[in-house]
């Protein structure tokens, strides 16, 4: 049986994902617990981006279980993705839209009251307020990482998943990125950081897990 999801915010049983004939997960059993927060490493093409697929349910597993939050990743994808928030490479922002276009956006989707004022705490909190009209098409990378952890932040979830976060900031955005993980952890959420700057991760993350060729593997 798959380990008990009670407490437990990951739950890994057997989980494996095979592109062809190529396994990027082979049968990864491990289960984090919930409020926790996950340093994920390992070199290029070991397993990392396919795990927070998974767990965003973006992908589902070729074989075994796994649990997110206590639901099951396949058959209750929806109310998971309800829960997850990812950073990723892709930021999903609309490239016509202004950065406070594409946050009340979001937040109208979400159904918040007040989406504009949203919209703009968050602009302040990530330093974007002087762009906060500008398209987001003439961003720079960094500027696109800040307004993508303000998304996040908009959408506060159960979950945070957050894929080489410091890759394309400034060292004063570093320091605001891990500003901004403290308070995703001070305020319960559950993080998963993968990043190659485990220095860094280690300051931030009670947990770690280290993957190589698809399997975890001792640091």
């Amino acid at each position: 049986m798959p380990p008990s999801s009670l407490g437990t915010a990951l739950a890994f049983h057997d989980v494996s994902k095979r592109y062809g004939r190529t396994w990027a997960l082979a049968r990864l059993t491990y289960a984090l617990p919930a409020g926790r927060s996950l340093l994920l490493t390992g070199h290029n093409g070991s397993g990392k981006t396919t795990l927070l697929r998974l767990v965003a349910t973006a992908l589902s597993p070729t074989a075994g279980q796994l649990q997110v939050l206590g639901r099951d990743s396949v058959t209750e994808r929806d109310a998971v993705r309800r829960e997850v928030g990812l950073l990723s490479h892709a930021s999903f922002l609309y490239e016509d839209l202004s950065a406070h276009q594409n946050l009340v956006v979001l937040g109208r989707l979400l159904g918040l009251e007040s989406p504009e004022d949203a919209a703009h705490a968050l602009l302040t909190k990530v330093g974007l307020t002087r762009r906060s009209d500008s398209p987001v098409r003439h961003f720079s990378a960094g500027m696109r990482k800040r307004l993508a952890i303000g998304r996040l932040l908009m959408k506060k979830p159960a979950l945070a998943l957050l894929d080489e976060p410091f890759g394309e900031l400034d060292p004063a955005g570093i320091r605001d990125m891990e500003g901004f993980i403290a308070e995703l952890k001070a305020a319960g959420v559950t993080v998963v950081l993968a990043t190659h700057l485990i220095e860094q991760g280690m300051t931030l993350c009670e947990e770690r897990l280290h993957l190589q060729d698809g399997r975890a593997v001792a640091a």
